[in-house]
């Protein structure tokens, strides 16, 4: 009786190393792609940014709607028409003395 040696069988390490190989690639796809979990957190930041910047110019439309609905011809606010002609025409008054 002659004793045979055993030795791995070849189409189970090849079906191992494929699945390693393959569970790498997708486990790296997952992580660093095009829709992994670091651009996911790329995105996130970019819409808390875009977020402050809408906030920020909601704010500035509704500070100039408001200017705009004080000089319309239904409500006309005159000191903010005295200030803007002061402002945008450099406009004074007889009794003022300008010191530049």
């Amino acid at each position: 009786m002659t004793a045979q040696k055993s030795r791995p069988a070849f189409g189970a390490l090849l079906f191992f190393g494929v699945a390693m190989v393959l569970s790498s690639i997708f486990t790296f796809a997952a992580v660093q792609g095009d829709y992994g979990l670091f651009r996911r957190v790329e995105v996130e930041a970019e819409k808390a940014k875009l977020d402050a910047e809408l906030a920020q110019l909601q704010a500035e439309v509704m500070r100039m709607e408001n200017l705009t609905q004080r000089l319309s011809d239904e409500y006309l606010d005159l000191d903010l028409l005295d200030q803007q002609a002061r402002d945008v025409l450099g406009l004074i008054r007889t009794d003022e003395i300008v010191i530049r």
